[in-house]
């Protein structure tokens, strides 16, 4: 049984750490800024979204899992090719990155 929650803590451990790596490589070392000028990222506020929850309008990029259109002009291109939204303390959305348009 303690073998167990030591493989448990471990892995949940390297999943944490593996998330922060990545997270810290691209996102924070890129110097990426939202057009406010805000810096995109801080601890723990930037997060891959699902492709399938994410569609294309008129007006820019529906997510449909936060009920909000990100307008062509604020999405920034994904370095990793997966959707990414990087939000403020209060949930709001600081950037987004959308991967680049298929050719």
């Amino acid at each position: 049984m303690l073998t167990r929650s030591v493989l448990l803590a471990a892995t949940a451990s390297l999943a944490f750490w593996s998330f922060a790596f990545a997270h810290d490589i691209w996102i924070n070392r890129g110097g990426y800024r939202n057009p406010a000028g805000e810096w995109c990222c801080g601890a723990g506020d930037c997060f891959a979204i699902p492709g399938d929850t994410v569609s294309i309008s008129a007006g820019g990029y529906v997510l449909r899992t936060f009920n909000e259109v990100v307008p062509f002009t604020e999405a920034q291109p994904s370095p990793d090719g997966a959707f990414w939204r990087c939000k403020r303390s209060d949930g709001s959305r600081r950037c987004f990155f959308a991967p680049p348009p298929s050719t």
